[in-house]
């Protein structure tokens, strides 16, 4: 392998490996948190116990405790869906299309 190849890939590996390292928009407030997936166009967006979701038309929610347990899923039905979560305190994680989130019910 001559020099040129070998650096054409490095280059290549590099190249990828920016590519898969790139991270996922999130957005901060004050009293909620927005979480978009570029990708998939989906926003996620929790306020207390209130959740926000738009763009995930067709996509089911699931809602799983710390230690991997599905507690409930809830079907979207449309593209901009609110609902409140009647869970217990602690802390969960929201699943939505390819959107994870981590949320605390206090």
């Amino acid at each position: 392998m001559g020099k040129a190849e070998k650096m054409k890939k490095i280059l290549l590996i590099a190249l990828a490996t920016m590519l898969l390292a790139t991270p996922e928009r999130i957005y901060a407030q004050t009293d909620s948190e927005t979480v978009e997936n570029a990708i998939s166009g989906i926003t996620l967006t929790v306020k207390g116990t209130k959740v926000s979701i738009t763009g995930a038309n067709g996509e089911t929610m699931e809602i799983f405790n710390l230690t991997g347990v599905k507690v409930s899923s809830v079907v979207i039905d449309s593209s901009d869906k609110s609902f409140n979560l009647n869970l217990p305190k602690g802390c969960y994680i929201l699943k939505v299309g390819k959107v994870v989130r981590k949320i605390s019910i206090r």
